[in-house]
């Protein structure tokens, strides 16, 4: 590998943990600068919308903000670089929690984020996401998935 690929592989694992941090701290603004304005999206595999940014956003807000925790812990990333343009498969397992009312319970999440990326003036920024390979453990018998809008 030459500078050029490892300074861009770096780039696109910095953005990567960017996105687990943000969706933990509840940092929603935060995703603005991992994902491209027109980025296209499929959370379907774990219960999610499909969409583009204008609409996975605020669905991301509902779906995500009413989990009291959660840790997106992401695996290292299958990462191929094609000029200004990459792919990535990069695989998650997040612990949550959630208050129903049963009380509050701990459950876990695992799937894989397949991602197509773009060079943009700002960085290395996700263009597509599917998550795909999901699995739940322990999940409440009351969670509902959020709906967008």
């Amino acid at each position: 590998m030459d500078l050029q690929q490892i300074s861009d592989i770096l780039g696109i694992q910095a953005v990567l943990a960017d996105y687990a941090y943000a969706l933990d701290a509840k940092d929603w603004d935060a995703l603005d600068a991992v994902f491209t304005p027109d980025a296209s999206f499929d959370y379907t595999a774990t219960g999610g919308e499909t969409g583009d940014w204008a609409r996975i956003k605020p669905w991301l807000v509902k779906a995500l903000g009413s989990f009291p925790h959660s840790q997106h812990l992401i695996g290292l990333p299958q990462i191929r670089l094609a000029g200004d343009t990459a792919t990535s498969n990069t695989m998650l397992f997040n612990p949550m929690t959630f208050v129903g009312p049963d009380g509050p319970a701990l459950f876990f999440c695992g799937a894989t984020y397949r991602d197509q990326w773009r060079r943009t003036p700002d960085g290395w920024r996700i263009c597509c996401r599917v998550e795909t390979d999901s699995w739940f453990k322990d999940l409440p018998p009351a969670l509902v998935p959020a709906k967008a809008d």
